[in-house]
């Protein structure tokens, strides 16, 4: 799977496109801002879907002109959204999407928003993960509970992948999840109380 990544708007966020090399297949992710750029990252290959790891609106601020634009269905988690977008389909925990000839699993990683999405790409080391988590740390969260459950998205999920796992996040460069394992590792063993907002590791 080849991948392609813009970072769009006015505070960068990263839109990115998944393409199978063999079918020339693609599909956007996270439209966030400047279409004529999205549009240009998609020269010579054919869109099938809009993927959304969730609705802030740094990262949906263009789904509706490009849906328009390559006249394809919106995809995301039912929610609850953070803003409200149409969904031409639903994507549900554990449900493997198609591109061509490659396939990826969507994983729910609520806690940063309650419909958040990661999408692994199978037989390679791709991880699309929104603002689940970034280099630096987890993304931020609006309440102790919100928080908590990022905690068990980290313990629970993303623990389990393989170091090799190169996460491509919403804001900034991707890295290795081996690269932050002993990190995560050592904020989810600290008592963060009722702590909820912005953290680092």
């Amino acid at each position: 799977m080849e991948i392609r990544q813009r970072a769009v708007g006015p505070w960068p966020m990263n839109s990115y496109a998944l393409v199978c090399p063999q079918t020339n297949q693609s599909v956007l992710i996270d439209p966030g801002a400047d279409p004529a750029r999205l549009q240009a990252m998609l020269n010579n290959t054919t869109p099938i879907a809009i993927w959304l790891t969730h609705t802030h609106n740094d990262h949906i601020g263009e789904v509706a002109s490009m849906r328009q634009r390559l006249n394809v269905p919106v995809l995301g988690h039912p929610g609850p959204q953070t803003r409200p977008v149409p969904l031409d389909a639903a994507i549900s925990d554990g449900q493997i999407l198609t591109i061509g000839e490659h396939t990826v699993k969507a994983i729910y990683t609520p806690g940063h928003t309650g419909d958040m999405v990661s999408f692994l790409v199978d037989a390679s080391p791709i991880a699309i993960v929104g603002d689940t988590l970034f280099a630096g740390g987890p993304g931020r969260t609006w309440s102790a509970a919100d928080f908590q459950t990022s905690l068990q998205t980290l313990r629970n999920t993303i623990l389990t992948w393989d170091d090799q796992r190169i996460c491509y996040a919403g804001h900034g460069a991707e890295f290795s999840l081996g690269s932050i394992r002993p990190k995560i590792e050592a904020f989810l063993a600290r008592d963060h109380g009722e702590f909820f907002g912005d953290a680092e590791w």
